[in-house]
């Protein structure tokens, strides 16, 4: 089965994870994918292939060769993000894209171009698919599945030489939940890449520090005929503490090794309120220092109010594997050997955000992100190249035969 195909089954599946669920995973209904891809790994004589209690598909494909090698894997994730419905994903294919504007829904006037997405300058002559602008596409990272699963029918199918290779489909990636459970033990490989990022030259190993931040705002609710001196508008609270953050540390206004404080909820009446963050930096020590400005700026207020009107949180999510990736780099040079010899010019960037692998590699699994051939993940103008997904298969092939090197 082409990528493709196999990718626009899957986007076929509504996986969204929710944050705020109590269940593992977070929606039941990702296991639904999770069943089906079982059932497919079955077919492709994935003999082993299961789904867990915790919802992580895992298989083996055991070696065929009688050399020493690494135990190698490969894990992507089932869920796609919060941010916007992936039910009913209506995708279509621009066939050898001219560079032209693309428009996703004429009835809702909504389009896409290189004015706004640069990516797109580099597609011309690429088949891309694309969203009818009502949801995302899935591309994250429903493509990493589909370019894994791909890798693995032409592996069994041509009888190709191969090395243990470990394969494993995580659920709630996106809500920071995928590696809660994971076995790494079970799992059994010497290192892994996770197949989650977007530009198939890149073999990322650096990522933020993450923490999430839970604000309450207790307000004091009074009929505002009769509120001078007594009222405690808690929404009004929430956007002062907003006020007192960094200005240059919204999102809107960072890039590259810059740390960011993104508001991603705010919700509440005059009586109660709650804020949401998560707090990004790849710097160890600026991450330390963003926390603290949300500690400070929460004793302040709580000085100016009432005491406990603000109850803050902050969890610590996930860390930068650089630290550790960097003691042996022979997980990253087996990826750059590989993409030279398919022409490829490598490149590593340091991820604005986060995979499994960040935390699996903190859990004795080294794991960089490989790029999957999707961009602008988590919205209506996600896409996907054909050629780009093709490609990453194409170097999924050509690490297992080098790894038999």
């Amino acid at each position: 089965m082409k990528v493709q195909d196999r990718f626009l089954k899957y986007v076929a599946f509504d996986t969204q994870s929710d944050s705020a669920s109590t269940t593992t995973p977070s929606t039941l209904k990702q296991l639904k994918l999770a069943e089906y891809l079982v059932s497919e790994m079955k077919e492709l004589g994935i003999q082993d292939a299961h789904v867990d209690e915790f919802g992580i598909v895992y298989g083996n494909i055991p070696s065929n060769v009688d050399k020493e090698c690494a135990d190698i894997g490969f894990i992507a994730h089932m869920d796609t993000a919060e941010d916007m419905s992936g039910k009913n994903v209506n995708p279509s294919i621009i066939k050898n894209y001219d560079g032209s504007r693309i428009v996703l829904n004429k009835e809702l006037a909504i389009s896409m171009g290189v004015e706004e997405f640069e990516s797109l300058r580099n597609k011309i002559g690429e088949d891309l698919i694309v969203t009818d602008g009502t949801t995302l596409l899935g591309a994250d990272d429903k493509a990493g599945i589909a370019e894994i699963l791909t890798m693995a029918e032409i592996i069994l199918k041509e009888n190709r030489p191969h090395g243990n290779i470990r394969i494993a489909f995580t659920p709630d990636e996106e809500v920071g939940r995928g590696p809660d459970h994971f076995d790494v033990e079970k799992f059994h490989a010497d290192f892994a890449y996770t197949v989650d990022g977007g530009e198939v030259d890149s073999v990322d190993y650096e990522n933020f520090n993450a923490a999430d931040a839970n604000i309450q705002i207790q307000g004091l609710s009074i009929h505002p005929g009769s509120a001078k001196g007594k009222m405690i508008n808690a929404l009004h609270v929430a956007m002062e503490f907003h006020s007192m953050l960094p200005v240059n540390q919204n999102p809107a206004y960072t890039e590259g090794y810059e740390g960011f404080n993104h508001l991603c909820d705010l919700h509440g009446e005059c009586e109660h309120a709650v804020m949401s963050y998560i707090i990004r930096n790849h710097d160890e020590q600026l991450f330390e220092k963003q926390k603290e400005d949300f500690r400070r700026i929460a004793d302040y207020l709580n000085q100016k109010y009432p005491k406990d009107t603000i109850r803050l949180e902050i969890k610590d999510s996930y860390a930068n594997m650089r630290s550790i990736i960097e003691k042996d780099m022979r997980v990253v040079d087996l990826v750059k050997k590989s993409m030279k010899d398919i022409g490829i010019h490598p490149s590593s960037h340091a991820i604005r955000g986060g995979t499994d692998g960040a935390r699996l590699t903190y859990q004795g699994l080294p794991c960089p992100n490989l790029g999957t051939g999707g961009y602008n993940f988590h919205g209506k103008y996600e896409y996907a190249s054909i050629q780009e997904m093709e490609k990453s298969v194409e170097l999924l092939l050509k690490i297992v035969e080098n790894n038999l090197s």
